[in-house]
């Protein structure tokens, strides 16, 4: 079988990588994703994802490469990773008892070939007061996060309802990735 790279330096795609196989690799990519031209917040977790993956895969011509990037988009905007605490606060206000839809965008590399595709998971928050988005801006959990939070941490406890792939908000679609790969796997046999 071909090595597995998952061009990634998320510990969460990682540990979600794990379900899918135990046989693979980390490596990170050096894409620039501030130099993105400029397109629909839904398209951009693709267009990403894909320019990580073949970063990697021309370096890797041997083995199957995955990407992944994920985006928290509200009224049509793409939320972020905080630049600081006071990010964070009017980023998670802004979520404050309304439902965002997070995207991520995945792209499997093998030689020529590619598949890209993306999972959207509408989230809806309670209402939060001022102390527990303080609270939770403390805790520094969220510091690293589209979105300014994490749904697999105490993030978890803003969250009122969510419609679709848990693991999708949590950085990888594990389902629908396992059964994309498959179809490059089951080539290589």
């Amino acid at each position: 079988m071909k090595k597995i790279i998952l061009a990634s330096k998320s510990p969460r795609r990682r540990e979600l990588m794990s379900l899918i196989t135990e046989d693979f690799v980390c490596e990170v990519s050096d894409v620039d994703e501030s130099a993105v031209p400029q397109m629909s917040p839904f398209d951009l977790p693709v267009y990403l994802a894909k320019m990580k993956a073949m970063d990697i895969a021309k370096k890797n011509k041997d083995a199957i490469v995955i990407g992944g990037d994920t985006v928290v988009i509200l009224d049509n905007t793409v939320l972020t990773k905080p630049k600081d605490e006071k990010d964070a606060f009017e980023i998670l206000s802004k979520l404050s008892n309304k439902t965002h839809t997070v995207v991520t965008g995945c792209c499997i590399v093998e030689n020529e070939n590619y598949s890209a595709f993306s999972v959207s998971t509408q989230v809806e928050f309670y209402d939060l007061s001022e102390r527990e988005i303080t609270e939770y801006i403390n805790s520094g959990e969220g510091k690293d996060k589209a979105g300014s939070y994490g749904i697999q941490g105490k993030g978890a406890l803003f969250v009122k309802k969510i419609d679709g792939d848990y693991f999708n908000v949590v950085g990888l679609p594990v389902a629908r990735l396992k059964r994309e790969l498959d179809k490059f796997i089951s080539k290589d046999k």
